[in-house]
């Protein structure tokens, strides 16, 4: 019966693997010239900036009310299914538009079913992660997805390199899109009730959200929000010819292999040794500014890593650990709030760290590596905490 469930929760985790692969495969190859794009249709830069920046937010704000639906309701599948169709459909659509201001309110309705989806998926894998071990389970997912972000660009510029344009290339990414929603309504038959594959275990009743998660939140939102986007440093690379505009896309894909293999190793280490591991994670990720914005190309190159060992750390450990705060019951709110309390700190402090750009580079790193190492004194208080419990 044990051995059943295991190889159930495999499947269930591969499965939702198999999507988020193809899916970032469609939407992350989109999102590397959509900029062009609207540009290409007459958007001006500030166009462009608000459309990237508000779009991103909502992406993460939305996620609030995606997961307290998700709950109030139990129609996790359906959710997910909802948000799936609106993020990946969009990014095809995209080469039936002529208009800057329609292109615009795809590339932001793309990110609406992000944030639609998101908490509900999470929420049904959190289950099947219970018999993997959520750092593993929620690694394995991390790596799946981070191949996909890896060869959409590359296909995308396959497409170019035949002097083919945007339409062709938003066309092309139809296809898949469609194999990502096929896969998922597959799991969805095979798995009608993923919440089965975990083993409940007694908790404490509680009303609502514990202290634990809120620490936790905040921890994590202090890191985030000390975390400088890739745009900005791939515009720091350009502007001051530390990197090669034929280098670039090879540092970013560098850095999505690398958040691949940390999401898997790190999350792997998270269930032998628990917070621990967040927390040198933290410490090794915080070193990529003065690397990426002081040094040259080796040391932006290092910068590079450590900025993908961040990134798989976030999307591994970060993730597995709200299951472990949250009630079973309670896991779409939960990680609805998560995911926007953490997506508007980002938001904030992304906006923090283009300002601080303009102004200094040293106040820029100084910002950022605090913030993200200001993490830490409250991870450890939430180690104290939950010893305590």
């Amino acid at each position: 019966m044990h051995q059943n469930k295991m190889r159930s929760a495999i499947l269930f985790v591969i499965l939702l693997g198999l999507v988020s692969l193809f899916a970032d495969m469609t939407y992350e190859a989109a999102r590397s010239i959509t900029g062009p794009y609207l540009a290409f249709l007459g958007a001006t830069a500030t166009i462009v900036g608000f459309v990237a920046g508000f779009g991103e937010f909502l992406g993460y704000a939305l996620r609030l009310l995606s997961g307290w639906f998700a709950d109030k309701t139990g129609k996790y599948w359906s959710v997910t299914i909802a948000g799936y169709l609106i993020n990946l459909l969009s990014v095809p659509a995209l080469a039936l538009v002529g208009q800057w201001e329609l292109a615009a309110f795809l590339i932001m309705a793309e990110r609406i079913g992000k944030a639609i989806r998101t908490p509900s998926r999470d929420a049904m894998l959190s289950h099947a992660t219970t018999e993997l071990g959520r750092g593993w389970g929620f690694g394995l997912h991390e790596a799946m997805d981070q191949i996909g972000a890896v060869i959409g660009p590359l296909i995308v510029a396959g497409v170019f390199y035949f002097h083919r344009g945007y339409k062709v290339a938003f066309a092309v990414l139809f296809i898949p899109a469609i194999i990502a929603i096929v896969i998922l309504l597959f799991a969805r038959f095979l798995y009608p009730s993923p919440k089965d594959l975990e083993i409940i275990k007694l908790q404490i009743e509680t009303k609502g959200l514990s202290k634990a998660y809120w620490l936790y939140l905040f921890a994590i939102a202090l890191n985030g929000a000390g975390y400088v986007d890739f745009p900005l440093i791939a515009y720091h690379f350009k502007k001051v010819a530390v990197v090669s505009e034929k280098w670039i896309p090879i540092f970013y894909s560098l850095a999505m292999g690398v958040d691949a293999l940390a999401a898997l190793f790190f999350g792997f280490l998270f269930d032998k040794k628990g917070l621990p591991v967040l927390i040198i994670s933290i410490i090794l990720s915080a070193g990529f500014a003065p690397l990426c914005f002081l040094g040259g190309f080796y040391f932006a190159f290092l910068g590079m890593i450590l900025w993908g060992i961040g990134m798989g750390a976030q999307e591994s450990i970060i993730r597995a650990t709200v299951a472990f705060l949250v009630p079973i019951e309670k896991r779409g709110i939960g990680y609805g709030i998560f995911n926007t309390g953490y997506g508007l700190f980002w938001f904030l402090g992304s906006l923090t760290l283009g300002t601080l750009y303009d102004f200094s580079i040293s106040a820029l790193i100084a910002f950022s590596v605090i913030l993200q190492l200001s993490a830490i004194p409250f991870l450890l208080k939430l180690m104290k905490l939950l010893r305590s419990i």
